[in-house]
């Protein structure tokens, strides 16, 4: 309605209300639409004629925040706030509401004035974003760009999902700077193989997501608030994680909108290429040499029945730190542990004490490692005897015999050390933050396979059942 004049707003009212002249009959007659007719129509009947002298007026960012939450949270109607609050076009606070999630939910309040030279720059950069989108060679590198990235999507039995093909649009609006006409007027070229989407059913998904994230406001403030709490002590959880965390908080929420939402949020889990694994076999004594009892298969029923140990090496700076943990094939939650600055066999036996004086009845436990020289020992073959342990031993160089106990490094170096060297000044902060990480595992990280629940936490369920 900005195009009008005082004037021809007097006169649609006019003959709105005195002649009976139909909104579809004026909005031809002045050029705008039927909806910007009723409104023009129904503001001044709300606040008079007055109201089109109303002079321009600068909106606080708290004003407009309480006209969005009215809207976003109290669900009012949105034409029906505009004409509350006396707005002079019913767009104004739609355009406040789309800057609003653009900018992560903050209102924005542009600064006033532009200097000219950057009026001409921007200018400039229009017009010359117009001639490379005009040009043929653009168009057929976008093309190919598309029929790329949507190609890509489903697989040979299934067809995409809307959803992924709104995501993978809006996507491509960022990465080549195209409309969404332009973009979906390729993609349902006829003469492409390429699955079709109107743009009526774009923005009804589109619109369908906002809603989404309204009704989902207090399980998104809480998923940021575990990914942050959770990326500051160790490193960004992933959607799994962040899952079992709501439902132990009483949150009834399906994975994958977690996965959905975090995408959105844009909260990624960290991830790192391993690095090579210490390795402390140095020859076999044939008679010392176990068999594999577990072939694998590392679950156990019941606690106390399976354990695994291994020795990893943490190498920061030049200086060596070794960790040898006992890890229980039931809730996988470590046993006993020892960290040492030798990966000698005090170290080993050290931590077997341990989990003897917190676990005396070992009668029929299978206690599996890798052919590392410790575990050939004579003292350490001795002392598992003597508390009536089977001994087990992996294959010559098949790491996957140990899986168990590799990817609890795998984790742990992951999520506490790789990429974070530099937060360790010395050892003894990093044993610190060893010690603290086993303690978070054990007792606060959720794993899916132990259906949403801590080590600890299954460990005690499986004794009482």
């Amino acid at each position: 309605m900005s195009k009008l004049s005082k004037g021809d707003k007097l006169n649609i009212y006019r003959e709105w209300t005195i002649h009976n002249k139909r909104a579809v009959y004026l909005s031809k007659k002045y050029g705008i639409t039927e909806h910007n007719v009723w409104y023009l129509v129904s503001l001044i009947d709300k606040h008079g004629l007055n109201i089109l002298d109303k002079s321009y007026v600068h909106y606080s960012a708290d004003f407009k925040l309480k006209a969005i939450n009215r809207v976003l949270i109290d669900h009012e109607a949105t034409n029906a706030v505009s004409l509350e609050l006396g707005l002079r076009s019913s767009g104004m606070l739609y355009n406040w509401i789309r800057s609003y999630k653009e900018n992560g939910y903050n209102v924005v309040i542009k600064k006033k004035g532009r200097l000219p030279r950057e009026h001409e720059q921007r200018a400039r950069e229009v017009e010359e974003r117009k001639r490379r989108i005009a040009s043929p060679e653009f168009k057929a590198c976008c093309r190919e760009h598309i029929y790329k990235k949507i190609g890509c999507l489903g697989s040979k039995a299934k067809r995409p999902a809307k959803t992924e093909i709104v995501q993978a649009v809006k996507e491509l609006r960022r990465e080549l700077g195209l409309g969404v006409k332009t973009i979906l007027s390729i993609l349902n070229d006829p003469n492409n193989d390429l699955p079709s989407l109107s743009r009526s059913n774009y923005y009804d998904i589109l619109k369908r997501e906002d809603q989404d994230e309204i009704k989902h406001h207090n399980l998104i403030k809480r998923i940021k608030e575990i990914y942050f709490e959770l990326k500051a002590r160790y490193t960004a959880p992933g959607y799994r994680t962040i899952t079992d965390h709501l439902h132990n908080e009483g949150f009834k929420i399906n994975r994958k909108t977690v996965y959905r939402l975090m995408r959105k949020l844009k909260l990624i889990g960290y991830r790192m290429k391993r690095k090579k694994r210490y390795d402390s076999f140095e020859g076999e004594i044939e008679d010392r040499i176990k068999p594999d009892l577990i072939k694998r298969n590392f679950f156990a029923i019941k606690p106390s029945m399976k354990w695994y140990t291994d020795i990893t090496e943490f190498n920061l700076r030049g200086q060596k730190l070794y960790l040898s943990p006992i890890i229980d094939g039931c809730g996988r939650d470590i046993v006993a542990y020892n960290i040492s600055r030798h990966p000698n066999l005090n170290q080993v036996m050290t931590v077997l004490d341990d989990a003897f004086k917190a676990n005396p009845a070992l009668n029929g436990l299978v206690f599996h490692s890798d052919r590392g020289w410790q575990y050939q020992h004579k003292a350490y073959q001795y002392e598992l005897a003597c508390h009536g342990i089977e001994q087990s031993m992996s294959r010559k160089g098949c790491s996957p015999d140990d899986g168990l106990i590799e990817g609890f490094f795998g984790i742990l170096k992951r999520e506490m050390f790789y990429g974070k060297e530099s937060n360790y000044a010395n050892l003894n902060e990093l044993e610190k933050a060893i010690k603290d990480y086993i303690h978070f595992y054990n007792y606060e990280r959720t794993k899916t396979k132990l259906k949403g629940l801590t080590p600890i936490q299954y460990r005690n369920q499986s004794l009482v059942a």
